[in-house]
């Protein structure tokens, strides 16, 4: 049974709209990668989820319920992002928030969330409010790892954090969700450090699915060729090209849908092309972009 059910999903904002007819299901107890550019409906999608937004059309279920005004989800739920200080009491200190936190959530791991606590070195007397971006970021982490909820959501989680405790962070979420498996939706700009943490990904595009695959599927899905033009373009034709670049007069670079037997890979290579794999978070780019070319066909003239 799916945590979540998506089908024909969609919010709109006024005429604009942020979610487009969206379906997908996020099975129980994986760590899925939310991925898009800003503006691609990802926050969004995670407020819907969340039951904080109702949809505009479509329908969306979370634990087979609607989320809006679900005891049931909200019981099961946490989600975590870079505006909690305005949900959290301006006048508690650190130690109190962890305190309350641990009497609303059931699952709540107090060990955890003091040797946590202890680790990134806060001051229990310290507010939540005077915290630097990254120390707030950090302390939402703790909440959100140390409540153990069946269903947490990740939005923009190391907003602020320095690349050592993003590193620290991501290590933790992974050590903690092996021994305690949940769901746990991470949304993110900065794949290329989350992409060993993470079993699936959900891929927006202006606010539609792009891909929704497992990630050993999206590393396999795509193929770099470099190599003469006449030779690459007769290797592309009838193919799905998500990237193209020329360099110089008779040379190009292109990233297209890997359909190719062995057999084929092998005879591109005696004729000079080089064969390259793509990394994930490049191909996430090049399926997001809005033309092939990238900023270079910019500075092209006709």
């Amino acid at each position: 049974m799916p945590v979540i059910e998506s089908n024909e999903l969609t919010k709109t904002y006024g005429r604009l709209p942020a979610i487009n007819n969206l379906s997908f299901n996020i099975k129980e107890n994986k760590i899925t990668g939310l991925i898009g550019r800003n503006g691609a409906g990802k926050t969004t999608l995670l407020k819907t989820i969340a039951g904080f937004l109702k949809p505009t059309s479509g329908k969306i279920k979370v634990f087979s319920e609607n989320p809006f005004n679900s005891l049931k989800v909200s019981a099961n739920l946490i989600f975590i992002d870079d505006n909690m200080n305005l949900a959290l009491p301006s006048l508690l200190r650190l130690v109190d928030i962890l305190e309350s936190a641990g009497r609303f959530y059931p699952n709540w791991d107090r060990e955890l969330a003091t040797r946590l606590f202890d680790y990134f070195d806060f001051d229990p007397r310290q507010r939540h409010r005077s915290l630097s971006k990254g120390m707030r970021s950090t302390f939402n982490m703790i909440i959100g790892l140390s409540a153990r909820c069946a269903l947490t959501i990740l939005d923009e989680p190391t907003t602020g954090m320095d690349a050592a405790v993003r590193k620290d962070f991501y290590k933790a979420l992974l050590k903690d969700y092996i021994a305690y498996p949940r769901t746990i939706i991470v949304s993110s700009h900065l794949l290329s450090e989350i992409e060993d943490v993470l079993e699936d990904i959900l891929l927006l595009k202006d606010g539609e699915k792009c891909v929704h695959l497992p990630v050993s599927e999206l590393k396999e899905l795509a193929v770099g060729l470099r190599g003469r033009v006449n030779i690459i373009n007769e290797l592309a034709r009838g193919r799905q090209v998500y990237y193209s670049e020329t360099f110089g007069k008779d040379s190009i670079y292109i990233v297209v849908k890997n359909e190719f037997t062995e057999a084929a890979l092998q005879s591109a290579r005696l004729a000079g092309v080089e064969i390259t794999p793509v990394a994930v978070d490049d191909l996430s780019v090049y399926l997001t972009a809005r033309s092939k070319g990238g900023i270079d066909n910019v500075f092209k003239r006709n």
